[in-house]
């Protein structure tokens, strides 16, 4: 304790000068993604969302589109980009031409200086009801594949496409995981261009949901990442302490069924939202705040699932901001980080965001008051 309080000067200092440094603290940064949607109307500039980012160590990025006012604001940053060939453009990337053609126009112009690593083509194919954009899914993607081998960027961006946790045909427990039968037709041979490509195969994956449907009967500890005694699978022993995790390991035994242990599965959506209609329990700021503030510290241990403790879990949180304009229930519009000014919605631990100026959209100057709390956290850790 002495010793503590001999320091005690010089210690305040440090931190006086820790708080009022512009850059962000390199040491609390957690490597994550984060899902960027526009279906609103009173967005930040892509300019301005590219110095929000930056300011909280946020280095992945997911869009839906490929929207060049976005591509070109992150000019020269350290973000890495997966972009998107929507639905309807599907089958029109079977034809060679025009898949190296949109590869040219949305991919070729941007690199190196905007760092794009993925490309999804399309989001939820085999959740549609739309056999015919089933079928043409995986030659759009090989057709893609085939382009950027042409074009000579199959060594930085790599092809692969979303998918809900509908397609599979049992989850429970994770090891008895197995893809819905009436998609094994097409998830098979989908696989085995990811093992060929070495691609990620992407869920989006939403335990909200799970106890949406069932809150009589779904922990909600167990889908918040907070304290329970967990799930034991009967087939493996292994115990889960969370649904997520449980969920990730389900696809990995679909996939196993299949004939493949070669795919890493990466979350490409996940997140709660914090407000809802009243037959959507669980949807608020404080049960958002856990689910995200509880993943991102799983995230930031380098954790794995029981199945593949060794290897980190790959998260790209939905999203944000919230955006108004996007139907449906009001949950839809309401799973962001953040408000379209900039101010959080509710604190994970990310540095928080105080506005500078109440004019919409300013985002000079507003990182500070988390700071405090993040430094405070590290300050006792370091002295227990």
């Amino acid at each position: 304790m002495k010793l503590i309080f001999s320091h005690l000067p010089s210690l305040l200092t440090f931190l006086c000068l820790l708080l009022s440094a512009q850059a962000p603290l390199p040491s609390l940064a957690v490597t994550f993604g984060i899902n960027y949607g526009q279906i609103a109307n009173n967005l930040p500039t892509p300019i301005q969302v590219s110095s929000l980012l930056q300011s909280i160590s946020i280095n992945k990025v997911k869009l839906y589109d490929a929207d060049p006012k976005v591509l070109t604001a992150f000019n020269n940053s350290d973000v890495e980009f997966i972009i998107s060939v929507s639905n309807d453009n599907i089958i029109n990337m079977r034809d060679p031409t025009q898949a190296q053609s949109w590869l040219k126009q949305n991919v070729q112009p941007y690199l190196p200086q905007t760092k794009i690593t993925c490309i999804t083509v399309g989001n939820e194919v085999f959740s549609s009801n739309d056999t015919n954009l089933m079928a043409n899914l995986l030659p759009a993607m090989q057709s893609l594949y085939e382009a950027l081998q042409t074009l000579g960027l199959d060594g930085q961006v790599n092809i692969s496409s979303a998918h809900s946790l509908a397609i599979l045909g049992d989850s429970f427990p994770p090891s008895a995981g197995s893809f819905r039968q009436d998609l094994v037709q097409y998830i098979q041979p989908l696989l085995n261009f990811h093992s060929e490509s070495n691609s990620p195969f992407l869920i989006n994956a939403y335990p909200y949901f799970a106890y949406k449907g069932s809150p009589n009967t779904v922990s909600l500890e167990y889908v918040l990442f907070e304290p329970n005694p967990g799930v034991t699978d009967p087939n493996t022993n292994l115990n889960y302490d969370n649904m997520l995790y449980a969920q990730i390991d389900s696809v990995y035994a679909a996939i196993k069924a299949l004939g493949h242990n070669d795919i890493l599965v990466r979350i490409s959506e996940t997140g709660w939202p914090s407000k809802g209609d009243t037959d959507e329990p669980g949807a608020t700021p404080q049960n958002a705040a856990m689910y995200i503030g509880n993943l991102l510290k799983r995230i930031s241990m380098n954790q794995g699932t029981p199945l593949n403790p060794t290897v980190p879990i790959d998260v790209y949180v939905f999203a944000l901001f919230n955006e108004d304009m996007k139907p449906g229930p009001t949950s839809e519009r309401n799973y962001g980080l953040f408000y379209p000014d900039g101010t959080p919605v509710y604190s994970v631990g990310l540095q928080e965001l105080s506005p500078y100026s109440s004019a919409p959209g300013s985002f000079k100057q507003k990182v500070r008051r988390e700071r405090t709390f993040l430094f405070t956290f590290k300050f006792d850790q370091f002295f227990r």
